[in-house]
C-alpha cells in the first residue's frame, strides 16, 4: 500500500514542480530535496492532498560546503507515510521565508531552528525570541563551529575535583 502512496508522490511532485534528488526512506517515508524557491509551493500542495500535519522543522549543519539543510518533515494520517522536504541554505546567510503562512505550528521549530542554527525567517518575528537560551551571549550552539569547551570555559568557573569523591567501596569491587 505504501509503495503505492510513495509512487503516487513521485508523480505528483515530479510532474508539477522540480526535484532534485528522492532517497527512499524506508516503506514509510521518503525524502525529496527541492528548490528552496520552490519550497513554499510544495508545501502548499503536499498540505492539499492530506500532508496536514507538519511533524518538525529542523536544520542540518554541512560545516565543510558552508550550506545548511533545512528539513521539513509531513505526515499523513490516512496513509501512514513521511514526507521529508529538503531545501539548501546559504550557511554565511541563512535567510528564508516563514512557512507559517502554510503550517501556523511552524512558528516554534523556526524559533529553535533561529534559536540553535541562526537561520532567520522573514515573516516570523516570533522566531527572534529566546525559546531555550536565555541570555545567550555566542554563536548557535548546535552549529559545527560552536567550541562548547571554549564556551564553557569562558562562562564558568573551573572546579578542581579529588579522587575523594570516588566511592571507595565500588572501587575495590
Amino acid at each position: 500500500m505504501n509503495k503505492d502512496v510513495i509512487s503516487y508522490l513521485d508523480k505528483e511532485l515530479n510532474d508539477r514542480f522540480i526535484v532534485i534528488n528522492t532517497d527512499y526512506i524506508n516503506d514509510h517515508q521518503v525524502a525529496y530535496d527541492v528548490n528552496a524557491k520552490e519550497f513554499h509551493s510544495i508545501l502548499s500542495h503536499l498540505k492539499m492532498i492530506g500532508w496536514t500535519q507538519l511533524s518538525t522543522l529542523t536544520c542540518v549543519d554541512f560545516i565543510k560546503e558552508n550550506k545548511f539543510q533545512l528539513v521539513a518533515i509531513l505526515f499523513n494520517w490516512e496513509k501512514a507515510v513521511y514526507i521529508q522536504l529538503r531545501i539548501i541554505l546559504d550557511r554565511d546567510n541563512p535567510l528564508f521565508r516563514t512557512i507559517t503562512t502554510i503550517y501556523p505550528g511552524a512558528q516554534y521549530y523556526e524559533r529553535e531552528v533561529h534559536e540553535m542554527f541562526g537561520v532567520e525567517f522573514e515573516g516570523n518575528e516570533d522566531s527572534y525570541k529566546n525559546y531555550f537560551l536565555e541570555l545567550w551571549d555566542d554563536i548557535p550552539p548546535l552549529r559545527k563551529d560552536f567550541n562548547s569547551r571554549a564556551y564553557s570555559d569562558k562562562k564558568y568557573q573551573k572546579r578542581e575535583y579529588s579522587a575523594s569523591y570516588v566511592n571507595k567501596e565500588e572501587g575495590a569491587k
